[in-house]
Protein backbone atom coordinates (compact mmCIF):
# COMPACT_ATOMS: atom_id res chain seq x y z
CA UNK A 1 0.00 0.00 0.00
CA UNK A 2 1.44 3.50 -0.71
CA UNK A 3 1.45 5.94 2.23
CA UNK A 4 3.27 8.27 0.37
CA UNK A 5 3.06 10.29 -3.08
CA UNK A 6 5.05 13.37 -3.79
CA UNK A 7 4.68 14.60 -7.35
CA UNK A 8 7.04 17.31 -8.49
CA UNK A 9 6.76 19.28 -4.93
CA UNK A 10 8.37 22.33 -3.94
CA UNK A 11 8.90 23.70 -0.42
CA UNK A 12 9.70 26.82 0.51
CA UNK A 13 10.86 29.14 3.86
CA UNK A 14 10.37 32.30 3.94
CA UNK A 15 9.77 33.00 -0.05
CA UNK A 16 13.47 30.91 0.12
CA UNK A 17 13.45 27.66 -2.14
CA UNK A 18 14.30 24.59 0.64
CA UNK A 19 13.56 22.07 -1.79
CA UNK A 20 12.40 21.31 -5.27
CA UNK A 21 11.30 18.76 -8.19
CA UNK A 22 10.44 16.06 -4.74
CA UNK A 23 9.18 12.85 -6.24
CA UNK A 24 8.63 10.43 -3.38
CA UNK A 25 6.37 7.43 -3.01
CA UNK A 26 6.84 5.23 0.08
CA UNK A 27 4.94 1.74 0.47
CA UNK A 28 4.11 0.35 3.54
CA UNK A 29 6.34 -1.65 4.99
CA UNK A 30 9.96 0.37 3.91
CA UNK A 31 12.74 1.72 6.03
CA UNK A 32 13.46 5.60 4.07
CA UNK A 33 16.95 6.89 4.97
CA UNK A 34 17.15 10.57 4.15
CA UNK A 35 20.45 11.41 4.33
CA UNK A 36 22.23 14.47 3.82
CA UNK A 37 24.54 17.25 5.56
CA UNK A 38 22.53 19.78 8.36
CA UNK A 39 20.15 22.18 6.80
CA UNK A 40 20.08 20.05 3.57
CA UNK A 41 15.82 20.22 4.04
CA UNK A 42 15.98 16.65 5.62
CA UNK A 43 13.95 18.01 8.61
CA UNK A 44 12.02 20.47 6.62
CA UNK A 45 10.52 17.32 4.42
CA UNK A 46 9.75 15.44 7.28
CA UNK A 47 7.66 18.69 8.63
CA UNK A 48 5.52 18.56 5.76
CA UNK A 49 5.03 14.96 6.32
CA UNK A 50 2.59 16.21 9.46
CA UNK A 51 1.43 19.45 7.84
CA UNK A 52 4.25 21.50 10.24
CA UNK A 53 5.56 23.07 6.72
CA UNK A 54 3.29 23.71 4.46
CA UNK A 55 3.41 22.75 0.74
CA UNK A 56 4.33 25.15 -1.65
CA UNK A 57 3.73 23.19 -4.75
CA UNK A 58 3.30 20.48 -6.46
CA UNK A 59 0.83 17.37 -5.41
CA UNK A 60 1.36 15.69 -1.90
CA UNK A 61 -0.18 12.91 -0.29
CA UNK A 62 0.14 11.21 3.02
CA UNK A 63 -1.63 8.69 4.77
CA UNK A 64 -4.13 9.41 2.48
CA UNK A 65 -4.28 13.11 2.93
CA UNK A 66 -3.82 15.74 0.52
CA UNK A 67 -1.10 18.08 2.22
CA UNK A 68 -1.89 21.02 -0.64
CA UNK A 69 -5.48 21.15 1.02
CA UNK A 70 -5.80 19.77 4.65
CA UNK A 71 -7.34 22.09 7.18
CA UNK A 72 -6.46 22.72 10.71
CA UNK A 73 -9.29 20.16 11.98
CA UNK A 74 -7.76 17.27 10.16
CA UNK A 75 -4.74 17.72 11.20
CA UNK A 76 -4.72 16.17 14.93
CA UNK A 77 -6.45 12.62 13.05
CA UNK A 78 -3.01 12.76 11.22
CA UNK A 79 -0.66 13.24 13.53
CA UNK A 80 -2.25 10.39 15.29
CA UNK A 81 -0.98 8.24 12.67
CA UNK A 82 2.70 8.86 12.70
CA UNK A 83 4.87 8.05 15.41
CA UNK A 84 7.60 10.49 16.02
CA UNK A 85 11.22 9.93 17.05
CA UNK A 86 13.26 13.07 18.05
CA UNK A 87 16.60 13.73 18.40
CA UNK A 88 16.66 15.48 21.52
CA UNK A 89 13.88 12.96 23.24
CA UNK A 90 11.90 15.98 24.76
CA UNK A 91 10.52 13.77 27.55
CA UNK A 92 8.19 15.30 30.39
CA UNK A 93 11.07 15.85 33.28
CA UNK A 94 8.44 15.71 35.98
CA UNK A 95 7.25 12.61 35.00
CA UNK A 96 8.49 8.97 34.84
CA UNK A 97 9.29 6.83 32.25
CA UNK A 98 5.23 5.53 32.53
CA UNK A 99 3.35 8.12 33.26
CA UNK A 100 5.30 10.19 30.28
CA UNK A 101 3.74 7.34 28.00
CA UNK A 102 0.22 7.58 29.70
CA UNK A 103 0.37 11.64 29.13
CA UNK A 104 0.15 10.55 25.14
CA UNK A 105 -2.50 7.97 25.99
CA UNK A 106 -4.78 10.46 27.84
CA UNK A 107 -4.10 13.16 25.33
CA UNK A 108 -5.32 11.14 22.37
CA UNK A 109 -8.85 9.85 24.00
CA UNK A 110 -8.21 6.56 26.10
CA UNK A 111 -9.85 6.40 29.40
CA UNK A 112 -9.67 2.86 31.37
CA UNK A 113 -6.39 3.21 33.60
CA UNK A 114 -5.72 -0.66 33.89
CA UNK A 115 -5.99 -0.79 29.65
CA UNK A 116 -3.43 1.83 29.50
CA UNK A 117 -1.42 0.95 32.08
CA UNK A 118 -1.47 -2.88 30.65
CA UNK A 119 -0.81 -1.18 27.15
CA UNK A 120 2.05 1.01 28.23
CA UNK A 121 4.20 -2.30 30.15
CA UNK A 122 3.41 -3.65 26.31
CA UNK A 123 4.92 -1.42 24.71
CA UNK A 124 7.88 -0.45 26.78
CA UNK A 125 8.44 -4.25 27.08
CA UNK A 126 8.79 -3.83 23.19
CA UNK A 127 11.50 -2.20 23.40
CA UNK A 128 13.12 -3.45 26.45
CA UNK A 129 12.07 -0.60 28.74
CA UNK A 130 9.21 -2.54 30.90
CA UNK A 131 11.53 -2.69 34.15
CA UNK A 132 12.44 0.98 34.16
CA UNK A 133 8.67 2.03 34.05
CA UNK A 134 8.64 3.94 37.60
CA UNK A 135 12.37 6.06 36.87
CA UNK A 136 12.73 8.85 36.21
CA UNK A 137 14.50 10.10 32.83
CA UNK A 138 17.67 11.71 34.72
CA UNK A 139 18.31 8.63 36.20
CA UNK A 140 18.09 6.74 32.39
CA UNK A 141 21.29 6.84 29.95
CA UNK A 142 20.58 8.36 26.56
CA UNK A 143 20.03 5.44 25.05
CA UNK A 144 17.55 3.99 27.72
CA UNK A 145 15.89 7.82 27.00
CA UNK A 146 15.61 7.57 23.28
CA UNK A 147 14.08 3.61 23.66
CA UNK A 148 11.24 5.30 26.01
CA UNK A 149 10.58 7.60 23.49
CA UNK A 150 10.47 4.62 20.78
CA UNK A 151 7.84 3.56 22.76
CA UNK A 152 6.22 6.50 22.98
CA UNK A 153 5.94 7.23 19.30
CA UNK A 154 4.29 2.91 19.07
CA UNK A 155 1.74 3.63 21.15
CA UNK A 156 -1.05 4.50 19.27
CA UNK A 157 0.01 1.94 16.65
CA UNK A 158 0.73 4.32 13.95
CA UNK A 159 1.12 3.89 10.14
CA UNK A 160 4.18 5.19 9.83
CA UNK A 161 7.28 6.43 12.52
CA UNK A 162 9.26 9.48 11.54
CA UNK A 163 12.99 9.23 13.25
CA UNK A 164 14.37 12.82 12.68
CA UNK A 165 18.63 11.89 13.59
CA UNK A 166 17.14 9.73 16.77
CA UNK A 167 21.01 8.48 17.22
CA UNK A 168 22.73 12.02 16.88
CA UNK A 169 23.02 12.54 20.74
CA UNK A 170 24.27 8.76 21.02
CA UNK A 171 27.30 7.48 20.90
CA UNK A 172 28.27 4.70 18.07
CA UNK A 173 27.51 1.99 20.37
CA UNK A 174 24.77 3.02 21.76
CA UNK A 175 23.59 4.26 18.55
CA UNK A 176 23.61 0.79 16.80
CA UNK A 177 21.31 -0.22 19.97
CA UNK A 178 18.81 1.95 18.61
CA UNK A 179 19.46 1.35 15.20
CA UNK A 180 19.03 -2.77 15.97
CA UNK A 181 15.57 -1.93 17.89
CA UNK A 182 14.28 0.04 14.78
CA UNK A 183 15.37 -2.74 12.55
CA UNK A 184 13.51 -4.94 14.20
CA UNK A 185 10.22 -2.75 14.32
CA UNK A 186 10.43 -2.79 10.99
CA UNK A 187 10.44 -6.15 10.28
CA UNK A 188 7.16 -6.31 12.48
CA UNK A 189 6.09 -4.60 9.97
CA UNK A 190 6.16 -0.94 10.09
CA UNK A 191 6.85 1.75 7.50
CA UNK A 192 9.88 3.64 9.44
CA UNK A 193 11.47 6.71 7.57
CA UNK A 194 14.49 8.30 9.08
CA UNK A 195 16.46 11.39 8.73
CA UNK A 196 20.48 10.81 9.07
CA UNK A 197 23.93 12.27 8.66
CA UNK A 198 25.86 8.84 9.47
CA UNK A 199 26.54 7.08 6.40
CA UNK A 200 27.15 4.25 8.28
CA UNK A 201 23.55 3.39 9.18
CA UNK A 202 22.48 2.34 5.98
CA UNK A 203 25.88 0.14 5.08
CA UNK A 204 25.01 -2.25 8.57
CA UNK A 205 21.10 -1.69 8.56
CA UNK A 206 19.94 -1.90 4.49
CA UNK A 207 16.80 0.61 3.84
CA UNK A 208 15.99 2.56 0.51
CA UNK A 209 18.92 5.57 0.74
CA UNK A 210 17.39 9.08 -0.53
CA UNK A 211 20.29 11.97 -0.80
CA UNK A 212 19.71 15.68 -0.27
CA UNK A 213 22.08 17.95 -2.31
CA UNK A 214 21.97 21.15 -3.83
CA UNK A 215 17.80 21.30 -3.02
CA UNK A 216 16.78 18.74 -4.68
CA UNK A 217 16.38 14.84 -3.73
CA UNK A 218 17.52 11.72 -5.28
CA UNK A 219 17.35 8.04 -5.04
CA UNK A 220 20.78 6.43 -4.31
CA UNK A 221 21.35 2.35 -5.01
Amino acid sequence: MELIDYRDVEIRQDEQIVLRHVDLRVHEGEFVYLLGKVGSGKSTLMKTFYAERPIHSGQATFLGYDLSTITRRQIPYLRRKIGVVFQDFQLLPDRNVEENLLFVLKATGWKDKKVMHSHVMDVLDQVGMADKAYKMHYHLSGGEQQRVVIARALLNTPDVILADEPTGNLDQETGQEIMQLLHQIKKAGMTIIMSTHNLLWPEQFPGRKLVFRNGEVSECE
